[in-house]
């Protein structure tokens, strides 16, 4: 979503690009160049790449391998075309290659090298403050913190 403040006293107006639930884990950091390993601790799905499967499935050959860009489809073309001032999302996964897995019923992450994919994206700000955050312990949330 794409919103523009109204201006106050002459003041420029500032568009920002907010998004919810972000979440490059699971298959979509299979398809990228550097993924972590596929381990998922769910209770039907012990692989992330079941979910690529599946996406494959419903929707024909997905590469692997692919540019940071890739995942972001036509979305792109659209933030350049609305051109905001900042783009802040909600990233609903943890970024790290712990695999020290809270016990819960789904964990997410994206490799710290697989998140280039939110510079490619131009993204500005990622809002942390979900239920993903801790997926992988304070361990994995403190090695994200380190490679940024």
């Amino acid at each position: 979503m794409s919103v523009a403040a109204p201006p106050r006293d002459g003041a420029p107006a500032v568009r920002l690009f907010l998004c919810g639930d972000v979440m490059i884990g699971r298959g979509v950091d299979q398809i990228l160049p550097l993924p972590c390993p596929p381990n998922l601790y769910e209770e039907y799905v012990s692989s992330a790449h079941e979910y690529v499967r599946l996406a494959e499935a419903a929707s024909g050959p997905i590469p692997r391998s692919v540019d940071p860009s890739y995942i972001w489809g036509d979305a792109l073309a659209e933030l350049e075309a609305h051109a905001p001032d900042a783009r802040i999302v909600n990233l609903e996964t943890s970024v790290t290659r712990s695999e020290t897995a809270e016990h819960k019923a789904i964990n997410y992450r994206v490799s710290p090298q697989n998140a280039e994919c939110l510079r490619a994206a131009g993204i500005d700000c990622c809002a942390l403050a979900n239920n993903h955050v801790l997926d992988w312990g304070r361990s994995g949330l403190l090695s994200a913190c380190s490679s940024v």
